[in-house]
């Protein structure tokens, strides 16, 4: 599981029938450096590349959620449909001390 930041989201006008209604979440993970120096890029100026990721627990603009990438993304599903990326947590807060 990675984390990032939700910046957008996405709207569909065609979707395969296992995703109908779902949401959709435009996501800019943090990078390492994000977590060791403690400072965020100005938004959209992130070097991660952002990714579409699937919501089903409410995540909003401005979240900081948890993520999983890859087939397991699908694993959650009867029938495997063709996502990359599902949301798996919605974060409070996250408490991180680098080594010296």
């Amino acid at each position: 599981m990675r984390l990032g930041k939700v910046i957008g989201r996405v709207t569909l006008s065609q979707v395969v029938p296992e995703l109908r209604g779902a949401r959709w979440l435009v996501v800019t993970p943090f990078s390492r450096g994000f977590f060791q120096h403690g400072a965020e890029p100005p938004p959209g100026l992130s070097r991660e590349p952002s990714l579409v990721v699937y919501d089903n627990l409410g995540g909003g603009v401005g979240d900081t959620i948890g993520f999983i990438e890859g087939r397991e993304a699908a694993v959650p599903f009867e029938k495997e449909p063709p996502i990359d990326a599902i949301n798996a947590a919605l974060v409070d807060e996250v408490s991180y001390q680098p080594l010296k």
